[in-house]
């Protein structure tokens, strides 16, 4: 018995090692030193919270990855809602896939990717908390976002998510805009998100959008096979040009949006299939295909027929059908995007403001904090943005005149 019990322990003692070897392997392997170094070198506020995190913690956070800890499924992997010993919740995106960071020049793009997103410091854009490298793909651990996705609100309604007014639809595009026209435009190195979809914006408690997902496709690292067969992208959001030229731009995260606008103002989902009659329905393409105010009235969702501004109803209808030219060139930037929201959400709130002259972040400051998750008191209470832009898009008061199915050459 003592001699059994001695070979167990032995046996133990010897995989534990193994396991402990094997994470030290991949934790090199994956740039660790390199990560620290850097993060000990960085004096910015958001960097001296961001953690390298061991694979024990986070597989005793996530309950060694228990399927019920799962919170969502995407294309490049799985996220867990990880609780921390100090009782901090967060979600843990673990890679499905198996390929290793091995080249060199792999290994210091991915740590400069990780540094950069980990100094993000957006109120709509989700923070990437840190990561861990000691297992064969790096796990990214990100803030944890209560209120769900806006996808959630938008298509599983008539279940615990209330039906999103036309007025709070607005604001969460006007703040997603933002958060993308920040990425593009004013980070040291240019973010393009790659997958900007409904089921990638979450909302918190007080209905504020939060932009997730950007930059989870290059921080995976992939072989060259997975990245020559791999569609990057989701069906209903992708580019057209992109399946030419195998190129995403920024402007793919503007069609992309253009998309999920189609999505506030139908109540449609991007991509849908009629298993009946086999029929399958691109909500860009149905969407491009209106010919009159007529056929927008009935494609509309009704939650928001009555319940919006039908001027700045159309004028959102009319900037999609440009988001959603097929040539990239031809579409607005993100930073257009946003300020040409802007001034429809002020228009929206206060007819009578001069919106080519409104300060937005004075007036954030004038508002304050958003006290309650109510969705009219946070309509009332909240008509700012996200601050990321201050301006209005000049051309606002020419456009306004035009009807949705005039894209204004």
């Amino acid at each position: 018995m003592t001699l059994f019990a001695m070979s167990l322990m032995l046996f133990w003692g010897l995989r534990k090692r193994k396991l402990i070897k094997l994470k030290e392997k991949f934790f090199e392997q994956n740039g660790g030193l390199m990560l620290q170094q850097r993060l000990s070198s960085i004096e910015k506020a958001p960097i001296e919270t961001a953690k390298v995190f061991t694979a024990e913690e986070l597989e005793m956070a996530t309950n060694n990855y228990h399927e019920s800890r799962i919170i969502g499924e995407g294309g490049y992997g799985t996220v867990y809602r990880g609780i921390f010993p100090n009782n901090k919740v967060v979600a843990i995106k673990k890679s499905k896939f198996g390929a290793q960071i091995v080249q060199t020049d792999q290994i210091e793009q991915f740590i400069n990717e990780v540094i950069v997103l980990m100094q993000i410091n957006h109120r709509n854009v989700v923070r990437l908390l840190g990561c861990c490298l000691e297992t064969e793909v790096p796990t990214l651990v990100y803030e944890f976002i209560t209120n769900g996705t806006l996808y959630q609100h938008l298509h599983n309604k008539g279940t615990k998510t209330p039906s999103l007014p036309w007025e709070l639809r607005l604001k969460i595009a006007t703040e997603t805009a933002g958060a993308l026209a920040y990425l593009h435009y004013e980070t040291n190195t240019q973010i393009v998100h790659r997958d900007v979809k409904t089921m990638n914006i979450l909302l918190d408690e007080n209905y504020i959008a939060k932009v997730s997902d950007f930059g989870t496709s290059r921080l995976i690292m992939q072989d060259e096979d997975q990245l020559s067969t791999l569609v990057q992208g989701t069906v209903g959001y992708l580019d057209p040009e992109y399946l030419q030229t195998s190129q995403l731009t920024e402007k793919s995260d503007v069609y992309s949006f253009g998309v999920v606008l189609g999505e506030l103002l139908t109540g449609k989902k991007a991509f849908s299939f009629d298993k009946s009659n086999n029929v399958s329905q691109v909500l860009a393409m149905s969407f491009l295909s209106l010919k009159d105010d007529d056929q927008f009235n009935k494609f509309i969702d009704d939650d928001i027929l009555n319940d919006g501004n039908m001027e700045v109803i159309k004028e959102v209808a009319n900037l999609t059908k440009r988001c959603l030219r097929i040539k990239g060139d031809e579409r607005p930037t993100m930073k257009e995007v946003a300020m040409e929201l802007e001034g429809l959400r002020a228009m929206s709130k206060h007819p009578w403001v001069n919106v080519d002259h409104l300060d937005i972040e004075e007036t954030e400051h004038l508002l304050g904090e958003i006290p309650s998750n109510n969705l009219y008191d946070i309509l009332d209470l909240e008509c700012g943005s996200s601050g990321a832009t201050t301006t209005v898009y000049d051309s606002m008061q020419t456009q306004s005149m035009l009807s949705p199915f005039d894209d204004g050459r």
